[in-house]
C-alpha cells in the first residue's frame, strides 16, 4: 500500500487550500487519517485526525476553527481543508493512514505548503 498527499502549493496569506492523502496498491482499512507538518527548522507537529468510525476529527489548537479534516473511505481519501492561511501554517504536510483491523500504519510522502505574507 502506498500513501500519497498532494495538493499543497503556494499561497497568499488568508487563502485556502485543500489536500489530499490517497491509499493505493492495496485492501487496506482507512479507519483514521492523521495529519503532521513540519516547517524547515522544527520538528513534525500533529495537525489534526480524522476518525472514519463517527466521521468526527480532533485539531491542534493552531489549526482549530480553520482547518476542516474528512475522509471518503470509498475511494480510500483523506482531505486537509485548510482556510485563512498563516505563514506560521508553511511546511511539509504528511498524512499517516491507521488501519486498526489489520495493525498497520502507512505514512505517505509530504506535499509541501507554502504560505506568503
Amino acid at each position: 500500500v502506498q500513501l500519497q498527499a498532494s495538493g499543497g502549493g503556494l499561497v497568499p496569506a488568508g487563502g485556502s487550500l485543500r489536500i489530499s492523502c490517497v491509499a493505493s496498491g492495496g485492501i487496506v482499512s482507512m479507519d483514521a487519517v492523521a495529519w503532521y507538518r513540519q516547517a524547515p527548522g522544527n520538528e513534525r507537529e500533529w495537525v489534526g485526525t480524522w476518525r472514519r468510525r463517527d466521521t468526527t476529527a480532533s485539531y491542534a489548537d493552531s489549526v482549530e476553527g480553520r482547518f476542516v479534516l474528512s475522509g471518503d473511505n470509498a475511494k480510500n481519501t483523506a482531505y486537509l481543508a485548510m482556510t485563512d492561511l498563516k505563514p506560521e501554517d508553511t511546511g511539509l504536510y504528511y498524512c499517516n493512514l491507521l488501519d486498526h483491523i489489520n495493525g498497520l500504519d502507512y505514512w505517505g510522502h509530504g506535499t509541501l505548503v507554502t504560505v506568503s505574507s
